[in-house]
Order: C-alpha cells, then structure tokens, then sequence
C-alpha cells in the first residue's frame, strides 16, 4: 500500500485491467475524488449522496463505494503549499479513476489551468461530453429533444498544448526572425507567438475511440470536425489520418464517406464537416450527429455550445479518459460560481451526470440507469434548483441538497 502524507486511503480495493485489456471493478472499488473550488463543496456532497442512494438502491449491501479524498485548487494550496500536489496525480495513477467538482487556476499561480495541466500529466487524451435534453429542462431552442450525440475532443494537443511567447519578449524575437529566415513567413514583430501541434498519433488514437463507443453503442455515424480548408497540415491532417484510419482499422464495420459516396450499406458511415458549418447545423439539424470527434479548441467550443440548447452548462457532463490505460478523471463541466459557495444552491446536475459517465464506464449500468430515470422523474415534477426554477412555470425550488435527496426518492 503506497504511502501519502495528506490522502487517506480507505478500505476497499483498486479498480485494474484485466488480462484481456477490459476494466474489472470490485464490488468495493476505492474512487478518488476532489471536492472542487467555490460551490465544488456544495455540489459534492450532494451528488456522493446520490451516487451512494443508487449503488444502495441496485446492490444493497452487496457493494458500495469506498471514496478517498485527494486534492487541488485552494484546498489543495492550504495543506500542501500548490495547487496541484504530485501525490494527486500519484493517487490517480495508481487508483486510476477519480470525478471531481470545478477548480479555480490561480492567477499568477503556476498553471494556465488546472484541469488541462491534470489532463496533460495523466495523459487524459479523450475529453468526452455527451449532450442530450432531459424532459421539462427549459431550453432556448424549439426542438431541444432532437439533440444526441456525444463528442470526442482531443485533449492534450492543439492550441491547448501552451506553446506560447510573449510579444515582445526576446524569445518571440527569435522565432520571428527564425521563421523569415527559415521559411519566409512575414509575422508582425509585435506579435505574440503560439505553437498549434497537431499529431498523427494523437488524432489517430482520439478517432479510434470515437469509433470504438459507435461500434460498442451501434450508432450510424461518426462526423470528423475540423477547419482544414484553412489549417490544411493540421486540421486538415486530423481529418485525413481519421479516414486513413477507417481504412486501417475499421473496414469491416465502417467506411468513409469518400470510399462509398455516401451510401455505407449497414457499416458505420464515416465523414466529416468543417467547424463553422458544424456549428450552424447542430441548430437545424442535430438529428444528422451521433458520435463527432474532433480538436482541442473545436471541442471546447462545441461543447458549451451543444450544452445550451438543452439546458444550459450547469447540467453538462464530461469525462477525461485515457482508453489505453483506463484511467479516467470525470468532472463538472463548468466554473466555480464563488458568489454561490457554500449556499447550498447550485444545481449539482453537472457532476451527477459525469457519476452517470463514471459508472457506466465500471461497468454499473444499472446505477448509472437508475440515476437517468430518477433524474428524468424529479425534471418532469418540476423540482429543480433556481437556475431551472426561474425559466420553468409552476417550479418547485430547491435548494441543492435538497435536490439531491428529491432525485434519491426517485429512484
């Protein structure tokens, strides 16, 4: 048993890989978990107290879940002196699942942001959010039911890598003057220099496990997102190494657009659009989007942009896996709120749902159903947090906890 000066291990055992590369998880599985920053408190205990009310629910005392407490944010930076302390990182590794609330990047303290550096470290390389509309949950469009499908965002390339040089600083200097030299290219000298990589093998690995979930889900389609008609040896890469894929890896169960002109006679229909259009269709026309892979910075676009036309950020959930691996870290999709810490107020729909994510990924499916229907039940009572409460007609508000046990009597 490994030894950590501020995480206290409970009893349970270690979620591991089989010989057969699948995830074997013990009735008791030891989950790490961070509480979060600003309404991060609040938001927890309400969802752990759900998340235990279901396992209870579905296996009684035959198995329940042993969380132990690792840390970062503020909390972090009270007991260790840092934001993200190494045995954080060492806690996942070796326990290999972890969920957390939203954390806070100091200013000036270190990082450019916490949750892409615990990405970057652990090589979380598969940022997966799933959208999708829960009857009664008010939203801005006309047909918010008609969104489903899940994004697969590359996690720890593209602009998000942190590549960057200050205007003005001698080392941006450099680099201007190395690339006139070099490869002719006129960059203004007040510039600001950032470094856009984009791999083959990072592309190749994102895309293999958006097409794995369509196999595993028997969806019809994955959509590649890019901007290759601009960034032709990047964006337009990851596009070219996703269909080089199709034909590497997939030919038995998936085809290309371009190799079957649209007509992928039962196979899982392979293709791709440019970002911008993306954006436009995903609003008249969702119904044409299962499974989308896409880059770093389109992701993170996408994504919140998906999350508002059924409800907003606030019930958005997310999952940062490494598939070769297995580790994983689930977390709330969006900020702090400090202006609502400790208010018990916030709607914990957020990290709920990435518990749904979670223990769909152990291999608790009837916890992770349980917690859909009992979700789907409490929005169609109209029992919601204010952030609900406010836009719907004849709402009960509640308050977050409140919610939490309302959700847990549905169950």
């Amino acid at each position: 048993m490994s030894n950590y000066h501020h995480i206290t291990i409970p009893a349970g055992d270690k979620i591991h890989k089989g010989s057969d590369g699948t995830l074997v998880t013990p009735d008791v599985p030891v989950i790490c978990f961070i509480e979060g920053d600003g309404t991060g408190p609040d938001i927890w205990r309400a969802s752990r107290f759900l998340f235990d009310a279901a396992v209870k629910h579905c296996y009684g005392p035959k198995r329940a879940v042993a969380w132990m407490e690792i840390f970062a944010g503020e909390k972090a930076n009270g007991i260790y002196e840092t934001y993200l302390p190494d045995e954080t990182l060492d806690a996942v590794r070796e326990y290999g699942i972890a969920i957390k609330g939203p954390l806070t990047t100091p200013i000036g303290g270190g990082f450019r942001s916490l949750n892409v550096t615990l990405r970057q470290q652990l090589d979380l390389f598969a940022c997966v959010r799933p959208v999708r509309h829960f009857e009664g949950v008010p939203s801005p469009v006309c047909e918010p039911d008609a969104v489903d499908m899940i994004i697969f965002r590359e996690n720890t390339e593209d602009v998000y890598s942190g590549l960057e040089l200050e205007s003005g600083t001698p080392e941006a200097a450099r680099l201007i003057d190395f690339c006139a030299r070099e490869f002719g290219w006129r960059i203004r000298p007040d510039s600001g220099i950032g470094i856009k990589p984009i791999s083959e093998t990072g592309s190749k690995r994102l895309v293999r496990a958006a097409l794995r979930h369509a196999i595993q889900h028997r969806c019809s389609s994955v959509t590649l997102v890019h901007k290759g008609n601009i960034m032709k040896y990047t964006e337009g890469a990851f596009r070219k190494w996703g269909y080089e894929l199709v034909r590497e890896e997939f030919s038995d169960v998936a085809v290309g657009w371009d190799d079957c002109g649209g007509k992928p006679d039962g196979k899982i229909l392979v293709k791709d659009t440019i970002a911008d259009i993306f954006l436009q269709q995903v609003l008249t026309r969702p119904r044409e989007f299962e499974v989308v892979a896409t880059m770093n910075l389109n992701g993170d676009y996408m994504s919140d942009a998906l999350a508002a036309q059924v409800g907003g950020i606030g019930i958005a959930p997310g999952a940062n896996i490494n598939y070769e691996t297995g580790h994983a870290i689930f977390e709330a999709t969006h900020g702090t709120a400090p202006k609502y810490a400790n208010l018990d107020k916030v709607n914990p729909s957020s990290v709920v749902l990435s518990g749904v994510m979670m223990f769909e990924y152990l291999g608790w499916q009837e916890v992770a159903d349980a917690i859909i229907s009992a979700l789907t039940r409490t929005f169609k009572e109209k029992k919601v947090t204010y952030d609900f409460a406010r836009l719907m007609q004849g709402a009960t508000e509640l308050k977050c906890s409140e919610f939490a046990r309302a959700v847990a009597q549905n169950l």
